[in-house]
């Protein structure tokens, strides 16, 4: 078993409040003893309620335990989008997606935006980042941005291929994800290489595509991902017996926009019991190869004599549902989809800390300039998490009373047909549609509903109504949705132009090709009359 030595920091360690614009610190300049290195771990689509009980008990993720064990883990740590794009470029802002205007899987930050890393250059540290980014504008497939400007089109089609496992031929075999473990030699060559022997502190970020599902080819030239793909070597982690099938809501009573993205998803068939629980224990088993992936790193750290100097983070950008209400993917507000791992340990972070406060993904960079000394800007959208996590701060009360006891998430993608709104407060989660009148919000009392199975917004509409007031002190949801319903129709005009005389083949040949080909003049014309609607009301 590793030993993590935990250093006692001075008592001087903490620093008076630095009160912001609207009074409240955002951070504690912590006065280290000699500046931390940081090492920052993000992976993809990671369910975080696996980092603790009692999905911990359903797969084997000893690295992740170890990080528990001699770290400090959120049990309520959340994506501000849950998307790869959007929620990446919160994280490296610092801000809330509709700051940055961040409204799709195409649309993220700027390449040249300041973020906390280029901040941490500036003040003496050294940067180097391996693997995924994902947080700036320009990528991701024409259907992937094409499904997202029209999703207030009045059609319903299949945009992905159904959800599917893949096990790998060689029963042994344990790099399975190739790319992500090249990644992982590179960052651990640069330590031994590089960091080792550098007097500068240093800030590493590895970005991890597990646990994300694999490619699936069969949906067409501009193919989504919908294979869970693992070896033998990887499904001997998971507890097979311990994997719970997910209850579902009958179609005709779903929630419209929850149908309208299991049916886009390509998750309205029939799927046996041995389907749905070898898809979950498939997505395990990839946690898994990302927690030994994670283990590379902290065993590299120790081998160089760095861990004692380095602080190490660990999240994702959001989670998998995994059949859980009837979807796999993100794109949702559920827990499976929303909620996200996140864990630090460290010199001067305690040991074997749960804190259960709300926190979410904005406060990464606010943390990340606090574990340097930096002084925080005002403007940010996140709080530093030193303050819940350090030795010198153990009154989780005083934490609770620096953050907000809330935390936003929004959505604007492809698969979801109404922005979508949510407020997380440590007993509900409110999630709003729209213009906030069109489409029918949910209410989720989490301590008697941990499963999200029944909306309560009608039996208690003073809860309901409190909670709408909140979040509409915090963001104009109905303004924002109107923003985001014109930036659509504008884009996908522009890329109508742009590809002339090709459009009616372009558009016909995209994800949803095997819905579209049947009626092409159909979706065509729901299209036209789309661009030809003054009206910013959905369509559901």
């Amino acid at each position: 078993m590793l030993l993590l030595w935990v250093s006692v920091v001075a008592a001087s360690a903490l620093a008076a409040p630095a009160p912001g614009a609207d009074g409240q610190r955002r951070g504690a300049i912590q006065a280290w003893p000699d500046a931390p290195n940081v090492l920052l771990v993000v992976s993809d689509s990671f369910d975080g309620r696996l980092t603790f009980y009692p999905g911990s008990q359903v797969v084997k993720l000893p690295f992740i335990n170890f990080m528990k064990a001699h770290g400090t883990s959120f049990l309520n740590a959340y994506t501000n989008s849950p998307i790869c794009c959007p929620s990446r470029a919160a994280m490296w802002s610092g801000l809330f997606t509709h700051l940055t205007e961040s409204w799709n899987n195409f649309k993220g930050l700027d390449p040249n935006y300041t973020t906390w890393m280029d901040v941490m250059e500036k003040h003496g540290y050294r940067t180097q980042k391996f693997g995924k980014l994902d947080y700036t504008s320009g990528h991701h497939s024409i259907s992937n941005r094409v499904e997202a400007w029209t999703r207030d089109v009045a059609f319903l089609l299949r945009q992905e291929s159904r959800p599917m496992v893949n096990l790998a031929p060689k029963k042994t075999k344990v790099r399975v994800m190739q790319v992500d473990w090249k990644n992982t030699d590179r960052a651990v060559n640069w330590l031994r290489k590089e960091a080792s022997n550098s007097t500068q502190p240093f800030v590493l970020y590895l970005g991890l595509n597990l646990p994300h599902p694999y490619p699936s080819p069969s949906s067409g030239e501009n193919f989504g991902s919908s294979t869970f793909h693992t070896s033998r070597y990887w499904l001997k982690k998971v507890s097979y017996d311990a994997i719970k099938i997910p209850k579902w809501s009958p179609l005709s009573e779903m929630h419209p926009v929850d149908y309208y993205s299991s049916y886009t998803k390509n998750c309205t068939g029939k799927f046996t019991e041995k389907e749905i629980k070898n898809i979950r224990a498939f997505y395990y088993a990839m946690c898994a190869e990302t927690d030994a992936m994670l283990g590379e790193i902290i065993l590299a750290l120790r081998q160089l004599g760095l861990l004692q100097k380095t602080i190490v983070i660990y999240t994702s950008d959001h989670g998998e549902l995994a059949m859980e209400h009837r979807q796999f993917y993100k794109m949702s507000m559920y827990e499976a989809s929303s909620h996200v791992p996140l864990l630090i340990m460290g010199p001067g972070i305690q040991a074997n800390l749960q804190v259960s406060s709300v926190v979410s993904l904005v406060d990464i960079y606010p943390t990340m300039l606090d574990i340097a000394g930096i002084p925080l800007p005002q403007n940010l959208s996140g709080y530093s998490l030193l303050p819940s996590s350090s030795e010198m701060f153990k009154n989780e009360q005083k934490f609770k009373n620096l953050h907000p006891p809330w935390i936003l998430s929004e959505f604007h993608g492809c698969n979801v047909n109404a922005s979508t709104y949510m407020l997380r407060t440590n007993q509900w989660k409110y999630i709003a549609y729209s213009d906030g009148a069109s489409v029918l919000p949910q209410l989720f009392d989490l301590s008697s509903d941990p499963d999200e199975l029944t909306n309560i917004a009608a039996k208690f509409p003073e809860v309901t109504s409190s909670l709408d007031q909140k979040l509409r002190s915090i963001i104009n949801y109905p303004k924002v949705s109107a923003s985001v319903h014109q930036y659509n129709k504008e884009q996908f005009i522009k890329w109508k132009q742009s590809i002339g005389q090709n459009y009616s083949n372009v558009i016909a040949n995209l994800r949803w090709h095997q819905d579209w080909l049947k009626k092409p003049k159909k979706y065509e014309n729901a299209i036209d009359q789309w661009l030809k609607s003054h009206s910013d009301a959905k369509t559901i």
